[in-house]
């Protein structure tokens, strides 16, 4: 059995700002809570190749991977996967953002299946994905709304 979660949140913001905000892989650590730092490791085409390191855990631990990422700005998906798996037998991402009447749905989905070896199984990792994926969101959510207002501001004066 693998594990699996499907969260989304609605973005009150123009489409190309969420899409710009949540693909600029540099500004990550600026964006998410969790992520001390970002590698760029190649980029051909549309594809680009990253390390992603996060800030320590409470145990002192210091998680670090790479992925692959695949943008298509024109159906405003993501497809990514990790090329250095770790605890994950594999990790696949989709990220999608659909117009709403009321903004933007940014959906993330995970496929996943943890290592027999891994300190967390498949019920375990989905299960805290899935609270953690919330506390993004909704910061991520803050962060672009308060962009758009900063903008619309700025564009009115």
């Amino acid at each position: 059995m693998a594990g699996h979660t499907d969260n989304s949140i609605v973005i009150d913001a123009p489409m190309d700002l969420v899409w710009d905000m949540t693909n600029d892989l540099k500004s990550w650590p600026q964006l998410f809570s969790e992520y001390a730092s970002v590698e760029v490791l190649e980029e051909e085409g549309k594809e680009i190749t990253f390390r992603l390191t996060m800030h320590p855990d409470d145990d002192g631990n210091v998680w670090s991977w790479v992925s692959l990422r695949i943008p298509d700005p024109e159906t405003r998906t993501v497809h990514a996967y990790r090329v250095e798996t770790g605890p994950f037998e594999f990790m696949r991402l989709y990220w999608e953002y659909t117009q709403q009447d009321d903004g933007v749905r940014m959906r993330w989905v995970q496929d996943f299946h943890m290592k027999p070896e891994a300190p967390a199984s498949d019920a375990g990792m989905t299960e805290h994905l899935n609270r953690n994926t919330g506390i993004q969101m909704d910061l991520i959510k803050r962060k672009v709304e308060a962009a758009a207002t900063r903008r619309t501001t700025a564009g009115q004066e």
